[in-house]
């Protein structure tokens, strides 16, 4: 997965999440957060404990956007 792909689905599970307008999918939001899991799985070294970049910086999108 790219890093522009990895931003997309990101994107598509924070509009299910927090947009009002947008019907709750459960199977969608889970199928994302275990593509977007996966993916970080499969960067991370298994010593490694730290969040990855993508994420951290996601996380960090989000919190500022409240």
């Amino acid at each position: 997965m790219t890093d522009l792909e990895f931003e997309s689905k990101l994107a598509e599970l924070d509009r299910l999440l927090n947009d009002p307008d947008v019907q709750l999918d459960p199977h969608r939001i889970w199928a994302l957060l275990a593509e977007l899991s996966a993916h970080e799985l499969r960067l991370r070294p298994m010593a490694a404990s730290a969040p990855r970049p993508a994420l951290a910086r996601a996380a960090a999108q989000g919190l500022a956007q409240r």
